[in-house]
């Protein structure tokens, strides 16, 4: 089975999907309190008495920053679970690549 194999590069496709500054700015802000909200959430779940409909709201502001950045840089498409399926599925794609030439190595043996 042969694969096309394009290299998917995480570094650019986050560079290149941040260019505009104000984007830039509301993930700065919302970088921070998404990682905030996170830990509330984690922390009920490990006893710390948070509320974690805090977390959820904090989270979830954060998101609002992400998606309206992206929005007004007019790649919405680019958030990080797209970005980062594409990034799995091209090393699925090399691994696959990889046992069908071990596959075919070990066919070869005499």
């Amino acid at each position: 089975m042969q694969y096309l194999f394009v290299p998917f590069s995480l570094y650019k496709a986050i560079k290149n999907t941040h260019r505009n500054p104000v984007n830039r700015i509301l993930h700065l802000i919302g970088i921070p309190i998404y990682a905030t909200g996170i830990m509330l959430i984690l922390d009920y779940f490990f006893g710390q008495h948070t509320n974690p409909i805090n977390g959820i709201a904090l989270w979830s502001i954060a998101i609002c920053l992400f998606l309206t950045g992206h929005k007004i840089e007019g790649n919405l498409r680019a958030m990080t679970l797209i970005i980062i399926f594409k990034y799995l599925k091209s090393r699925k794609v090399i691994l696959a690549n990889h046992q069908d030439h071990f596959d075919r190595n070990l066919s070869m043996e005499p």
